[in-house]
């Protein structure tokens, strides 16, 4: 469980309500679209969260440091400037959505721009497997063949460009027929990379991805079918369409966002959290840092990939492609290194006075290190 722990304002900490005269404007919440399945999303505690920076907040813009899903920027965007950060590629186009995308003259509609990915689809190489039964694929033995035919298709010679996803994760999280949409409606974003709707539209195939996928929620392993159970369960996500839930996602999206470009000035950015402190000053950071020792690169891969769409070289062990066909390039974060954590918190700690921001911060009850030592670790930085 998380609970915001450290808030500092001017030097002197803040940790109740006592010092809401210390508040410039009380900010609230505000609803928002949720596009992933995020660990460690701050939606269902974000009265709390915003609460907690209320008690520092003085004005001026609210870094969200480790911005992950970038609910903040969803939940604060109509009402600051939200500098949203986080070193994965895939958080800063979710913030963007949230903080600076807006319905412009021409945006065109769902239907318009999966005709578009239709298109495509229908000239992918390998069609016939378009169409695999999975209504049919009763028995453990002929469901997992197809399974493995489409793993293969990793050392497979594609002749079409756009065929990252078809060949990676085929048979993975999504069925081939499902990588292919995937991979054709990406293609399609691309079209409008130097749009407004660029951004809406990669958050709703993240949308599409995570609601079709037979994993738990996140890309750190698929399941097998090793009972009739798990195939039963297992087939109910490779029969959902792609397609269906992009086009409801993107239009409930088009419905949220404002005519009008945002005036706010909003920041977006993939650094290092000590790299961005260094570009921040004067307003408040809340950091979210993480607190386990596995790394959220390996739960949101896939989503990275898509944004990036950069043919990554895969994690081999072994001689073998690793199950979870990991980036091999995955980021690893110093607050997940057991050697290294305490590091991480004060160069978080000298960082955000060097910017003279003020703090707020939430952090695990079981996290690689304990509430008691990050508050000895701020008592050396923090009046």
């Amino acid at each position: 469980m998380k609970y915001p722990v450290l808030g500092y304002s001017d030097g002197a900490p803040t940790l109740n309500a006592s010092h809401s005269h210390l508040i410039a404007d009380t900010m609230k919440p505000l609803n928002y679209p949720s596009f992933i399945k995020y660990m460690g999303s701050k939606s269902k505690i974000m009265d709390f969260v915003v609460e907690g920076i209320n008690e520092v907040h003085q004005g001026g813009a609210v870094c969200d440091l480790f911005s992950g899903s970038a609910s903040l920027a969803g939940a604060l965007g109509q009402q600051c400037p939200v500098h949203s950060n986080d070193i994965q590629s895939y958080s800063a186009v979710l913030a963007d959505v949230y903080s600076r995308a807006f319905r412009s003259e021409g945006f065109p509609t769902a239907d318009s721009l999966l005709d578009k990915a239709q298109a495509l689809v229908d000239n992918h190489g390998i069609t016939w497997a378009l169409d695999i039964n999975y209504a049919g694929l009763d028995t453990l033995d002929a469901f997992n063949e197809v399974e493995r035919w489409q793993k293969g298709l990793l050392e497979h010679k594609f002749s079409n460009e756009w065929h990252l996803f078809a060949k990676n994760y085929s048979g993975t999280w999504w069925s081939y027929a499902q990588c292919v949409w995937i991979d054709a409606i990406r293609e399609v974003a691309e079209e409008y990379k130097d749009s407004p709707v660029y951004n809406p539209i990669l958050a709703s195939l993240m949308f599409a991805m995570a609601y079709a996928s037979q994993g738990t929620g996140h890309y750190a392993q698929y399941r097998d079918a090793k009972t009739k159970s798990s195939l039963k369960d297992i087939s109910i996500y490779r029969k959902r369409s792609i397609s269906s839930y992009f086009k409801r996602k993107f239009e409930e999206l088009t419905q949220w966002l404002p005519r009008e470009k945002p005036t706010l000035p909003h920041k977006t950015t993939s650094l290092d959290f000590a790299d961005c402190l260094k570009t921040f000053e004067g307003g408040t950071v809340y950091a979210d840092p993480p607190y386990c020792f596995v790394h959220y690169s390996r739960f949101y891969h896939a989503i990275e990939t898509l944004v990036r769409y950069d043919y990554p070289e895969l994690q081999v062990k072994g001689g073998k492609v690793v199950k979870g066909r990991y980036r091999d390039d995955r980021h690893q974060s110093p607050f997940c290194i057991k050697t290294q954590v305490k590091g991480a918190f004060r160069d978080l700690f000298s960082g955000v006075v060097a910017s003279k921001s003020n703090l707020a911060m939430s952090y695990s009850n079981t996290g690689m290190i304990s509430i008691e030592e990050v508050q000895e670790l701020a008592n050396e930085y923090f009046a």
